[in-house]
Order: structure tokens, then sequence, then C-alpha cells
């Protein structure tokens, strides 16, 4: 593009960006922060048992038989074009392995949570976990942990140790508690429409209530980093501090600044983080792709939800016959979160989140608009599949005290890439810690 096309260009742009706000003020609607807790569960709202008890997985045989039964009919696939890895779709000859050991359809793996669930109100699972024991007793702090789609709880088994282990020269150690969301596994989904991330925000402050803490540190990534930023501009008085590695916001002029930076890149973000960003094609158009058809399927279901767990990891595994999956995972810890969503019988209920996430309602809340002060923490993994230049970060985060950039990892990093993250999640409550001090 010459350069007068570019000046044209941004003066269009600059032009449109004034109309565009002048509307945007005399149309919007005032952010709403005053959310009440609401009853989800069926029929009219009614006293409940509040009770916290012990949960225990319990998968009926009845169901384990089913799901053999389908395995075993899994129809003729059509092979995949030769040469060809993940670029249309999962590829179907690895699916064929992935549903076959020893010649014979079984579930390659159990679901089988080494910490303790429990449930309270409408039925919530959270897996809590306390601190190992220590000779040198490190101050505990309660460190919320919030997954995403199409991930689960099981996301956090590996890094769950590494922040309840005390570490030589820190001097605290964490207590973790990591909810399942509403309708995700075996958590119930609700019975009226609305529940978005804004609500689900609303939900987890008076679950931690419930469960007896007032105030607690975050951590969050895809759902659980919009969740989690939500809380953290909601209850700020609550949220000692916020990390994610999935950092969210929506300031003024986002998406106009965005399009700008599609002409000087560099307005927007540091030269060296340019191809996180720009071009736009490249970091959206795979994220609308699909492959073998969501249905009643068991294989059906493993196809779709490992599938982003590839592009997720890195969009160029596309290229792999397997989709780069035992690149990074051990296929049976990846078979372990498709068993939580196929015996509980919650894909449905789990992708209501976006309906209800993206719903004219929950933008007119406004909420990923309003700045916070909580002390936050920024972490990218170089294959996120979206990337927020600090620019707009800070404009959202006020009290933004680390945004890292790590050399490996993508989407699902407490399930890739638990020790990087854990070590983010340490230097970042350090930093938090410090600056209480001052």
């Amino acid at each position: 593009m010459g350069l007068l096309q570019k000046i044209l260009a941004i003066g269009i742009a600059i032009t449109a960006i004034s109309v565009w706000y002048l509307y945007k003020n005399l149309t919007a609607t005032t952010p709403q922060t005053n959310l009440q807790s609401t009853w989800w569960g069926p029929g009219k709202a009614r006293k409940v048992d509040e009770s916290i008890r012990p949960f225990k997985i319990n998968i009926s045989q009845e169901i384990l038989d089913d799901l053999s039964d389908r395995l075993e009919l899994l129809p003729d696939l059509t092979p995949p074009l030769e040469g060809i890895g993940f670029q249309y779709g999962f590829n179907t000859q690895y699916l064929k392995k992935i549903n076959t050991t020893g010649g014979r359809g079984k579930p390659t793996s159990t679901v089988s949570p080494s910490s303790k669930l429990k449930w309270t109100g409408w039925t919530y699972i959270s897996s809590t976990s306390s601190p190992n024991k220590s000779r040198h007793r490190p101050v505990c702090y309660l460190y919320y942990c919030i997954h995403g789609w199409p991930g689960s709880v099981r996301e956090f088994y590996e890094i769950i140790p590494l922040l309840t282990t005390p570490r030589e020269g820190v001097n605290f150690v964490f207590e973790v508690v990591v909810p399942s969301l509403p309708g995700y596994g075996f958590s119930e989904g609700a019975s009226k429409p609305g529940l978005g991330a804004v609500q689900v925000a609303v939900v987890f402050k008076d679950l931690m209530a419930r469960l007896g803490f007032d105030k607690f540190y975050l951590q969050g990534g895809d759902w659980g980093g919009i969740i989690g930023a939500n809380m953290a501009t909601l209850f700020q008085e609550k949220v000692l501090g916020f990390h994610s590695n999935f950092c969210n916001t929506n300031p003024p002029l986002y998406y106009i600044k965005l399009l700008l930076g599609s002409f000087w890149p560099t307005l927007i973000v540091d030269e060296k983080h340019v191809d996180k960003t720009y071009p736009l094609s490249t970091h959206f158009s795979f994220l609308v792709e699909e492959s073998v058809a969501l249905t009643d399927s068991p294989v059906g279901l493993a196809a779709y939800i490992l599938e982003k767990f590839s592009l997720g990891t890195n969009a160029k595994f596309r290229s792999k016959s397997d989709g780069g999956l035992t690149h990074k995972f051990q296929l049976a810890d990846l078979l372990d979160n498709v068993m939580i969503y196929w015996v509980t019988g919650s894909i449905t209920t789990s992708v209501r989140l976006y309906s209800e996430g993206f719903s004219k309602a929950q933008r007119e809340l406004g909420i990923l608009s309003i700045p916070t002060k909580v002390p936050t923490a920024c972490v990218w993994f170089p294959n996120e599949i979206r990337y927020y230049p600090e620019y707009f970060l800070r404009e959202k985060y006020h009290n933004l005290l680390q945004n890292s950039h790590m050399k490996r990892g993508g989407h699902f990093a407490a399930l890739e890439e638990p020790k990087l993250l854990a070590e983010d999640i340490f230097s970042a409550i350090k930093l938090m810690l410090d600056q209480k001090k001052t």
C-alpha cells in the first residue's frame, strides 16, 4: 500500500472513529456493577440445603456399557486427503487410532481426581486442595482457579501440586479451589436463560462466601480469564489479586484501534509481538473451522474437543497427522477431559455460555470496559489464540504489575505447561504482596 493510500485509509478510519464515538456516547447505557444474586435453578426460588458435602465421582455401569457399545459401532469414516493432517478438520485415520486399543473400542482413561470434590447450592462441584505440610509453616493464600471451554477441572490436576507445595526461598503457599463452571462436567447447568460470564462471576463470588472465604486471589484462562476479570471488576474489595493467561479487555474504540493497527501495527503493539496480533486474518480465521459433526457419538465428541486442543496448543499443528496432540500432552489426560463431558452429558449446557456470554444483554452490561484497580498479572504464551497488547490492557487493568511473555506454550497452559504457569503465578503474587507492604 502506497503512502497516499495509507494516509487516505487513516483519514477515513479517523472520521469513522469520530462518528462512531459520538454515536456510542449518545446511545450508551451506564455499565452495571450492582448485580444481585439470582436463582438459576428450576421453578421459583426456594430455600435449599446449603451444607457442603463430600462428592465422589461415581459413573454407573450402564453409562460405561453404553459408551463401550457406541465405540464398537463406529461407522466407516471418510479417509483424509493425501498428505493432509488437521487442515480439513480432525484426521479420521488418527481418530480410528484413538478409538481403538488392542483392536477393541475402549475408553483409554477414566476420570480419577486426586483432590476432594464438594458441592454447594444448586449443585456446584469445586475441588479443594490444601497446602502440603512444611516445617517452615509458610503463609497460606487462597487461590481460585477457573477453567474454560472445552476444558474442565482436569486442566489443573498437574499444576495444583506445584501451587500447594512450599518452595525454597518463598514464604507463602496456596490453598487451591477449582470450581467446575455451571453446566460443565458435574456442575448442573442453569434452568433459566441469561447466565453469562458476568452472572457466573456473581455465582462464584457467592460460592466462595458459601465455602467460608471472604477474600482470595484469582487465576483463569479462556472463560476463566473473562469471568476472573469480571470478578476483579465487580468485587474489587474481595479479590486480592488477579492472574490470567488470557487477559481480556474491551476498552473504548478497541476494534477501531485494532483495525488501525492493520495499517501501522507498531502504533498498537510492540514490534517484537506484532506477529501475535497481525495480520488479523491469520489469527481469527482458523477459529471457525469445524470437522466431525457433534452428535450423540462419543467419537464425534472426542474429535470435536480434541481438535480444539490441537489448534489451541499450536495452529501449526494442523499439518501433523495427529494434530500434534501427543507432542505436548498425554492422550490419556486429554481423554479424561472428554470423558468428563461424555459421562455427564454436559456438552450442550457448556456451550450455552457462548450464547449467553456474547448476547446483547451481556454486552450492554459493559463490565469489560470498566477499569479495575485490583493488582493484576497477565502472562502470554506464544501460541495463544488471541493477544491483547499491553497498550490495551492498561486501559482496563490500572494496576498491571506484570505482563509476561513465555517462550513456549499455547491456550491450555495449565495442562500443557504447568511449571511455567506456576512460576509466573508465584512471581506475580510476590509482586502483589510486595506492593501491599509499601
